[in-house]
């Protein structure tokens, strides 16, 4: 009878008796016991250059297999191309062949992705000698079960993708770039955490803080959690030296080797902000702690300072934040000094912490995002406390207290924070500010918290950004931001082309012809707008 799996010769079929002889007894005893043994003695992989070639450990591939053996938890933050994919596939298959009756699951962002982790584990097999096989039951592109009632299953990640499984080892590939991790790992944890000796490895190259990976990595590294990091650089990949570093460097750039290789995380590729900007951020303890934590001082308030304080009003039921910046308009550049952030004050009951700490800040010049809940608060502060130092946008609604967030505001508002921030014409202190700005990224056509985030302080510098364009603004700060938006993107454009009004006559001298400006700012400040019937043109 034919020992192969359905006619694959490379793969032995369930039912066949090894005869063993007693080198293979002891080789077996041998791998059974070390997978970095088994890897390196009778695994193969796909080499781009050679093709199927034997499984040559790097060191640090050896240590990241005893970590998984010894510990139930473990997160790998490793570079591109340094191999920790082919890793987890080789240990999930050692896993598997020496434990029977469990259960693996590779999960995957894209359930494709999951299946060619699945595929790899599948050419491993079919290259290991038969008395190292168990035997095969099923193979197919999405599981393979074996005939010590061990299997390997393959999917996306989704909450269902493992509801009602008994799971002993569970693999997370690139977790860093799967959407709605927070949600899944939520949904699936409870498989792992409920038995005594389940496993769980997750595994990906950084992609931005606030996201799922980052957490636990962050978690991990300062033991807060029960997960082990295991980390690879790129200096620990044999071959990289300075050399390779300034190469790839010069072939590609700075921040995307910083992104792929340097295992630095800052915020995704889609960020409003800037990834340089991003890098330069740095947190700051606050000054003291007021108001069971909510509340951050960073500076007191000082005598003849002018103050902005911008407000987001949630419902105050445990979910969003409500919060405001006070940020020192008097200083050069701008300074956060205040931060409150808060999810379960009533939108009631906040008007009175807002009077408290605008009042402290010399009677801060107070801005209030008016939707939803915001008016509520917006017509307590005004109208029962008295407040009157606030701003009314006339240009939205008549006589409106505070400001609508619309599209055309949070478009605006946007682009200025975009050029204060990047032009470092304001200083942030604050840790989870820092945190909203790294993690508010593009969804459609605007933008907004990545998956699992807040943007609720972002929300107070996107007001911040919008009232920065208003002649309100200007009389305070006798700063025109919407001119300097203006007069930075000519500067843009006139880098970019060859410079109107310029007469070049083959001689030493060149003439500037006398012009005026055929570019105008929008009604919406946003924009340029070009005439081209301008008499220079």
């Amino acid at each position: 009878m034919n020992d192969t799996y359905l006619g694959n010769p490379n793969v032995k079929r369930d039912g066949i008796v090894q005869h063993w002889t007693n080198d293979e007894v002891t080789e077996y005893a041998k791998c059974m016991n070390n997978p970095a043994y088994f890897a390196s003695e009778y695994c193969k992989i796909i080499s781009l250059d050679v093709g199927l070639v034997p499984f040559e450990l790097y060191p640090y591939q050896e240590k990241m297999f005893n970590q998984f053996n010894d510990n139930r938890f473990n997160i790998v933050l490793a570079c591109r191309q340094s191999g920790k994919s082919i890793s987890s596939v080789v240990y999930l298959l050692w896993f598997a062949i020496f434990h029977p009756e469990k259960t693996i699951a590779v999960l995957a962002n894209k359930g494709a992705t999951a299946r060619e982790m699945l595929a790899r584990v599948t050419l491993t097999l079919e290259n290991l000698p038969f008395f190292l096989q168990p035997g095969c039951k099923a193979l197919n592109k999405g599981s393979i079960e074996f005939s010590n009632n061990s299997r390997i299953i393959a999917s996306a990640t989704s909450g269902s993708s493992i509801r009602g499984l008994s799971v002993n080892l569970l693999y997370l590939d690139e977790f860093a770039f799967v959407e709605r991790a927070a949600e899944f790992y939520t949904s699936t944890y409870p498989v792992i955490s409920s038995g005594t000796e389940s496993k769980i490895i997750i595994t990906s190259t950084a992609n931005g803080i606030g996201n799922m990976f980052q957490k636990i990595w962050e978690g991990a590294v300062q033991k807060t959690n029960d997960f082990v990091p295991f980390r690879v650089d790129w200096w620990d990949v044999p071959g990289r030296d300075e050399t390779w570093k300034a190469e790839t460097i010069a072939n590609t750039s700075q921040l995307q080797f910083d992104q792929e290789f340097g295992n630095t995380f800052f915020g995704t590729g889609d960020t409003l902000i800037s990834g340089n900007t991003l890098l330069e951020f740095r947190a700051k303890e606050p000054y003291k702690r007021l108001e069971q934590d909510s509340v951050c001082i960073f500076k007191e308030p000082e005598k003849k300072h002018d103050y902005i304080m911008t407000v987001d009003v949630s419902r105050g039921r445990g979910q969003d934040y409500s919060t405001f910046n006070v940020i020192d308009i008097s200083t050069r550049p701008f300074e956060q000094v205040a931060v409150y952030r808060n999810n379960t004050i009533s939108p009631l009951l906040f008007p009175s912490i807002i009077y408290k700490y605008a009042n402290l800040y010399n009677q801060a010049y107070v801005i209030i995002e008016a939707n939803d809940q915001g008016g509520v608060v917006c017509n307590g502060l005004y109208h029962e406390l008295e407040y009157e130092n606030m701003h009314v946008e006339s240009a939205i609604k008549a006589n409106a207290l505070g400001i609508e967030m619309t599209r055309k505001v949070k478009r605006i508002g946007c682009s200025a924070i975009k050029d204060i921030l990047e032009e470092k014409k304001l200083i942030v202190h604050d840790e989870k500010t820092i945190m909203e700005i790294s993690t508010f990224v593009a969804k459609g056509q605007s933008y907004e918290a990545s998956d699992g985030n807040h943007d609720d302080l972002m929300m107070n510098l996107v007001l911040f950004g919008y009232f920065a364009t208003s002649n309100v603004f200007s009389d305070l700060t006798d700063i025109n931001l919407k001119q300097m938006m203006f007069e930075q993107r000519m500067k843009e454009i006139e880098d970019d082309v060859v410079p109107f009004g310029f007469i070049e006559d083959g001689l030493d001298d060149i003439q500037i012809v006398p012009k005026t400006d055929p570019w105008s700012i929008t009604d919406e400040g946003d924009d340029l707008r070009f005439d081209p019937n301008h008499k220079n043109f």
